[in-house]
């Protein structure tokens, strides 16, 4: 694989770049920040990241990537592009692309990913399904005729696929993922203690107070925001079943579609995967709990990836290596097909 190759793992909550042999080399929040008067890129990534909340007017912070797809063409392409730059700089040779995609995705999406690649310098852009990427960066050989089951919980989507022969068998695609999750949190706080908070302290509660399997009610975190009724500061205590109640619909909508794509798999495949488990991808992967819930609730084990933050980025890379085997260009979704 060239040095100049790149994989974008282009996720509603995060972007990451992998580079050749250097492997990860980028990951930052998917969010551009530009002045509405002159229409100026200010920052993106982390510093953008950093203004949520509390930028002034003129200032417009935003994630042109909504549920896993692109939602803002120019920002989109402009984010892509600042990024490219950030890793590769101004090369003589342009690089070949590699853009992860939902399972679902449609031409039109597929081609406004495709264009913001191409304008942001790539020679090449190449198309691969995230439950793929995912699978490959698990470390799994996808050309085995096997059944493997990827469930990739990302920011605005959970893709859950069966991969077999270097293609997907069944797959299924939900727009519940860590974001929804947020909002839920947010959701709850607000209806039963009348507080406004915002949606990084959402994910701070997600992240540090989430247990699914075993939830304890004595183990609790301050949260910080405003009282709606009174318009003041205030500090509550939220505990873990607490926060189990407000993500509880949200977390088995997730499984419910694991067990839909189970119902669409074939007999000998849903035997591999009892016999393999199934594989858990993508920072919702990380919630407190999970995979001992998955167990529990479908009786198939579970376990979380190598690195499930970058998994799908990690896939590109191997990707790379097997090139005569994508489809190169945005014609097709589909991207895998079997040789």
């Amino acid at each position: 694989m060239a040095n100049a190759d790149i994989g974008i793992d282009l996720g509603t909550s995060n972007i990451v770049i992998t580079m050749g042999k250097r492997g990860v080399i980028l990951n930052e929040p998917s969010v551009i920040a530009y002045n509405t008067y002159t229409e100026r890129v200010l920052a993106v990534g982390k510093e953008a990241y950093k203004m949520i909340g509390r930028n002034p007017d003129y200032i417009s912070v935003v994630h042109p990537i909504s549920e896993g797809v692109i939602s803002d063409d120019d920002l989109a392409r402009s984010m892509i592009r600042e990024f490219i730059l950030k890793v590769a700089g101004y090369q003589l040779i342009k690089p070949r692309i590699i853009i992860c995609i939902p399972s679902y995705i449609t031409d039109v999406e597929s081609r406004a990913a495709a264009d913001a690649a191409r304008s942001a310098g790539a020679r090449q852009v190449y198309m691969i399904q995230e439950p793929v990427s995912a699978a490959i960066g698990a470390g799994i050989n996808i050309a085995d005729a096997k059944g493997n089951l990827v469930v990739d919980i990302g920011g605005g989507t959970t893709n859950v696929a069966i991969v077999s022969m270097n293609g997907i068998v069944a797959s299924h695609t939900i727009k519940i993922a860590g974001n929804c999750i947020d909002r839920a949190i947010i959701r709850y706080i607000q209806n039963r203690y009348r507080l406004l908070i915002g949606e990084r302290t959402a994910e701070y509660l997600k992240i540090h107070l989430a247990n699914l399997y075993d939830p304890n009610v004595e183990i609790s975190i301050p949260v910080k925001g405003r009282n709606l009724l009174r318009g003041l500061p205030e500090t509550i205590n939220l505990n873990e079943v607490e926060l189990y109640n407000a993500i509880e619909d949200e977390v088995f909508a997730i499984l419910e579609a694991i067990r839909k794509v189970l119902g669409d798999t074939p007999p000998e495949l849903v035997g591999d995967i009892h016999a393999n488990g199934i594989i858990l991808t993508g920072g919702g992967a990380l919630l407190g709990g999970l995979c001992p819930l998955i167990k529990r609730t479908l009786g198939i084990d579970c376990r979380i990836a190598d690195d499930p933050m970058n998994c799908v980025a990690k896939g590109t890379c191997v990707a790379f290596n097997e090139t005569d085997k994508l489809l190169d260009g945005f014609e097709n979704v589909p991207v895998y097909k079997y040789r």
